[in-house]
């Protein structure tokens, strides 16, 4: 039994399966950005005050702690990069700014290594997939993954005639979680089970680290949280990405 931390997991089976049994800490989930930048990904974090943001070359998500008035704190971030999200609940934004789009997600965890058969070969990726995976990612999901996103953990691929062709990999990583995204397949070899698989493969990884998986989805993608819930994830709760621009 773990006890170094605000929960504790309990072994099943005596086995290294573990689950979570008493929930302070995932309650940290409902602000990712924050403890994520004030936790493992503390290098990364550029540091307004009442907000805490990813360094613009990394991911462009912010967090807030307190209140919702961080406007000054968005002007400052707004000159290092004209489109980016803020994770969590609405902020409040000047006359510079204006409100793009709100993004509703789901955000789902699993506590269960995952048991599936894994049927294609599944690779660590390298430095000589950089840009490939920003390529792919940015073709599917363009806007999100940036140029040193790569750097934020470790991602996965599946290769088909020495191609690229499907992806997942980790983001915003705390002390206890890590955030699988990038679920990616290129529109030509979709229906072959590469997403199911991979998301499978980064899970069962990041539960292998003794740290538990979450993701966050599009509430509309229906198809994705599907497949999320035949893999064994669970709705959490809703978690909004209000993509903010700096105004012309």
């Amino acid at each position: 039994m773990r006890k170094d931390c605000d929960f504790y997991v309990v072994s099943l089976n005596n086995c290294c399966h573990t689950t979570i049994t008493e929930r302070k800490m995932i309650k940290k989930l409902d602000n990712p950005v924050s403890h994520s930048l004030l936790e493992t990904h503390k290098n990364f974090s550029i540091d307004y005050n009442n907000l805490r943001l990813y360094a613009p070359d990394y991911c462009a998500f912010g967090g807030f702690k307190n209140g919702n008035n961080i406007s000054s704190e968005i002007d400052k971030y707004s000159k290092l990069i004209d489109s980016f999200f803020i994770v969590g609940r609405k902020p409040g934004f000047s006359e510079k700014i204006i409100l793009k789009n709100e993004l509703v997600c789901l955000q789902m965890v699993i506590e269960d290594f995952i048991d599936l058969e894994f049927k294609d070969a599944i690779i660590k990726l390298n430095d000589k997939f950089e840009e490939p995976l920003f390529d792919l990612v940015n073709s599917v999901q363009p806007g999100y993954f940036k140029k040193k996103t790569v750097l934020m953990g470790d991602y996965y691929g599946i290769l088909t005639d020495d191609k690229l062709v499907a992806v997942t990999g980790e983001r915003m990583n705390m002390n206890d979680f890590t955030e699988v995204s990038a679920v990616v397949t290129h529109p030509l070899y979709r229906g072959r089970g590469y997403a199911k698989q991979l998301v499978a493969y980064t899970a069962n990884k990041i539960l292998d680290e003794n740290k538990f998986p979450y993701l966050h989805v599009s509430e509309k993608n229906i198809a994705a949280v599907k497949l999320y819930e035949t893999l064994g994830f669970k709705t959490r709760r809703k978690i909004s990405f209000w993509n903010l621009m700096k105004r012309s």
